[in-house]
């Protein structure tokens, strides 16, 4: 499933809400809606950072006046997410290669579900 953008600075958790593009060729810095898609050059901000953005020195700042919003879930977010309901709930079906030998040493190298067991070194 496809998770929500998140604000593009170092340790922020929180959604994007905008993108803030610079273009360099005429000093300036624009924070405007969050892009429909994310871009190589581009930051996507969450509200508290796209609010509090200041623009170097010299450089203008234009920012959305208006208020910044969460994007609307799309079709293939709600498809995602109705995919992922149905594998958490199918059973787990279970191979034979998957179940440990009862015969077999105990520190034997087997393998159960998603984890594997590894013979401790000699």
């Amino acid at each position: 499933m496809r998770s929500p953008r998140r604000c593009s600075r170092n340790g922020c958790p929180r959604q994007a809400v905008a993108t803030l593009t610079y273009v360099y060729n005429d000093s300036t810095a624009v924070v405007g809606p969050l892009a429909a898609f994310a871009e190589p050059h581009t930051y996507d901000l969450c509200e508290q950072h796209a609010r509090s953005l200041t623009a170097p020195r010299g450089w203008e700042l234009v920012r959305h006046d208006g208020e910044f919003a969460p994007p609307p879930p799309t079709t293939d977010d709600l498809v995602a997410l109705a995919e992922a309901v149905r594998e958490a709930a199918r059973p787990v079906q279970r191979h034979d290669e998957d179940l440990p030998d009862p015969h077999s040493h105990p520190h034997q190298q087997g393998r159960r579900g998603h984890l594997r067991v590894i013979p401790p070194a000699h």
